[in-house]
């Protein structure tokens, strides 16, 4: 898909548009969705891949019985702790690979929030209508009162399991105890246990699953140390699933081993350091791996503490690979448990860390539906999500959380910006092809460009080389952007110096590349290239691009509304024109009506027919940059229609309250302001510009987002029954 449509071209953007429409409707997951989705799935290799699964799978469930039997094999143990280990397979070295969950008994601080009914994007996104997978020790406790029957028993697995419960509800749970709300708390889970995971997964896919979460892995105390970080034949299967099911994306749990010194011959440092210890299908390439972080927002949305975990396992891959790809909270999260359909459990670890991603991921997927009417491909969703996360301590990616802390308002804003200020494309680049596109930096927000893509799976696995460097990267995506003569590279870091700050240049091992530019200024080419011979003959490369200006639209409430023409059945209305890329939203309607009558012009003036005589009428113009961006409405002018002789009103002076103590925060706000004073449901603001037209206005209770105003000084008025309070902030 192509959203950068230029502005200029007008007529193919606006063409039959009569009304900018603010609310959105949620209609995920409808089956013409799901239907383009398996169009662009390659569902008889899925099959393929399944039907070998199966077989492998059941050759595994033989040598199992057949090892616990013969060699008095433990099968499955439950710890003290409540933490499931099970046996779930053989290294092609022969090694049992037992499997853990990845939570340690003890909210999510992913910005979700801001797409709920009652965030400042007015999103009205909850994840109602979507699915998610769910694998894990068993099923959740699918009777929970937090559940409300959106949760089920998707394969038939006896094993009511604690920790699936947890997890679950960290992204499903209604909310019935706040605390324990889920991230997407509107949606279905169709949970699993992990024993046929990849059969499982491979056919989900080909059904059209978006997302899935794996909140487990391989028991780091029990695989010999060329396992860590290393590119095996379950990381192989995993990239072979996501690589034929593009829109599909694993979520999975790094791991809780930072403290375990299990990996006594690290690829870096030593073994005390905690570097290199992921494990199994955490080094594949194509899914996102979660780190734990223990964070703090404060009321802006902006990080004020943030702390890797002192459990969260560390990368790099053997090759060098960014893994962990980003981080969760995974510290002290309230959820859903198992002992009754009302038990509820307070848990950490990565296991926690990961679902809040996952449920964050279903949101932006939902929400970029109900924008576009279309779901994003799987590379495109992680691509926004690693876009967009809050770097935390030394500028750029590390092998500790990835690229910092995920930071789901921020990718919403990306998406909703698209056309305005960002660019989200759907490329497919074929050999020896080279893409160049031209956009000019906003001036006010860094310069922020990333290529993501779902990497053709590595013919080569490791067998038992102890960090082994081969690239598992098969196709090797090159981003660079140009300016007179100057080239900018993307963030690359360097395995033999993992804790040292990342550095600029080529990277030759990561299917994400991202290049940052502070203080960007004038026009930038971004071209978009490969290395060598693409795999298949081509490559599906999604470019997301934010801190643009895609065009000359001003984001500004018009000025200077009036009448300019009466006539015997109708008038005129002029306003100072802004830019010829905007597009003029006007509404009118009698004043004792209720609903508004709305129309749209590329001109600064416009009529109004067929007024009724003696009728009293309102008049407003708002400005509108894309579908889904606009300034807000000017104030309103006043006019009794009485033809040839109408004048405009002179506007009513407001009534002021001492009553209503009327404070903001944070001053100077960045991308949100609060309102704290003592007022009703109805109040509602309106902010001012120096000119003193109204950019925005809504509802005072609401987060107010301010992310696009321009820096400087603003009025916000506060309008209730007692009347109506001022007051300044500053935008910085």
């Amino acid at each position: 898909m192509d959203y950068n449509i230029k502005l200029p071209a007008k007529k193919a953007m606006f063409l039959v548009a009569t009304s900018f429409v603010f609310s959105v409707a949620t209609k995920a997951q409808q089956q013409v969705q799901l239907e383009a989705i398996k169009a662009n799935t390659n569902t008889a290799k899925l099959q393929e891949l399944a039907n070998s699964f199966k077989k492998e799978y059941q050759i595994t469930t033989q040598r199992i019985a057949t090892q616990k039997l013969v060699g008095g094999l433990e099968a499955t143990r439950m710890e003290k702790d409540g933490t499931v280990v099970a046996l779930n397979g053989f290294g092609q070295d022969g090694t049992p690979l037992y499997y853990t969950t990845h939570a340690d008994m003890t909210a999510n601080i992913c910005r979700a929030d801001a797409l709920y009914a009652d965030g400042f994007l007015n999103a009205n996104i909850d994840g109602t209508g979507m699915k998610v997978g769910v694998w894990d020790a068993g099923v959740a406790l699918t009777s929970h009162k937090e559940f409300g029957g959106r949760v089920s028993n998707a394969d038939n697995t006896t094993e009511i399991d604690n920790h699936t419960t947890m997890v679950t509800g960290n992204i499903v749970a209604a909310g019935i105890d706040s605390k324990a709300r889920g991230v997407a708390y509107g949606a279905e889970a169709l949970t699993h246990s992990w024993s046929r995971d990849k059969v499982e997964v491979a056919e989900a896919a080909a059904e059209g699953l978006l997302v899935s979460n794996h909140s487990y892995g391989i028991t780091s105390s029990q695989v010999p140390d060329w396992y860590f970080g290393a590119y095996i034949k379950v990381s192989q299967d995993w990239d072979k699933i996501m690589y034929n099911a593009p829109y599909y994306l694993m979520v999975a749990a790094a791991g809780n081993a930072q403290n375990s010194f299990d990996n006594a011959t690290p690829n870096y440092g030593k073994t005390q350091d905690g570097f290199d210890l992921l494990l199994g299908f955490t080094t594949a390439k194509n899914n996102l791996v979660v780190a734990g972080v223990d964070a703090r927002i404060g009321n802006d949305g902006t990080v004020k503490k943030a702390n890797v975990s002192g459990y969260s396992s560390y990368g790099p891959t053997d090759d060098g690979r960014i893994k962990p790809d980003l981080a969760g909270n995974g510290t002290m999260v309230y959820t859903t448990g198992s002992a009754s359909n009302n038990a509820y459990k307070t848990a950490m670890g990565t296991s926690m860390a990961a679902p809040g991603v996952t449920g964050s991921l279903i949101l932006l997927q939902q929400y970029h539906e109900s924008l576009y009417g279309n779901f994003m491909k799987a590379a495109t969703l992680k691509g926004l999500a690693l876009h967009t996360a809050d770097d935390i301590e030394n500028p750029g990616p590390d092998y500790k959380i990835g690229w910092g802390l995920i930071n789901t308002a921020k990718a919403a804003k990306v998406l909703q910006s698209v056309d305005y200020s960002s660019v989200v494309k759907e490329l497919t680049l074929t050999s020896g092809e080279t893409k160049t596109f031209v956009y000019d930096s906003n001036g006010v927000d860094p310069l922020m460009v990333s290529v993501s893509w779902t990497d053709p799976e590595s013919g080569v696995v490791n067998r038992g080389t102890l960090n082994e460097m081969k690239a598992a990267l098969v196709n090797d995506i090159d981003v660079r952007v140009t300016k007179n003569g100057e080239t900018y590279f993307p963030w690359k870091l360097n395995p033999a110096k993992a804790s040292e700050p990342a550095t600029k240049g080529d990277n030759t091992v990561d299917p994400f590349e991202k290049i940052e530019i502070e203080n960007a200024s004038g026009s930038y080419a971004i071209t978009i290239s490969h290395k060598g011979t693409l795999m298949h003959g081509a490559q599906d490369v999604s470019l997301i691009v934010s801190g643009v200006a895609v065009s000359s639209c001003k984001l500004e409430a018009p000025k200077g509304l009036d009448l300019s023409q009466v006539a015997a059945t109708g008038v005129s209305v002029k306003w100072d024109a802004l830019s010829e890329d905007n597009l003029y939203e006007v509404q009118y309607k009698a004043a004792d009506e209720m609903q508004w009558s709305t129309l749209s012009t590329w001109e600064a003036e416009i009529a109004l027919e067929n007024l009724a005589s003696g009728t009293k009428y309102e008049v407003k113009v708002q400005s509108v940059c894309t579908a889904n961006i606009a300034s807000g409405y000017s104030e309103t002018i006043t006019f009794v229609f009485q033809g040839d002789a109408t004048q405009a009103e002179q506007p009513e002076v407001r009534k002021t309250s001492d009553n209503i103590d009327l404070v903001v925060y944070p001053n100077p706000a960045v991308n949100y302001l609060e309102v704290n004073t003592k007022m009703s449901k109805d109040a509602q603001y309106s902010i001012i510009n120096t000119a003193g037209g109204t950019i925005k206005n809504g509802n005072a209770n609401n987060t107010i987002d301010v992310t696009n105003l321009e820096s400087g000084i603003y009025i916000i008025l506060v309008q209730d029954y007692e009347g109506t309070k001022s007051t300044k902030f500053y935008k910085s």
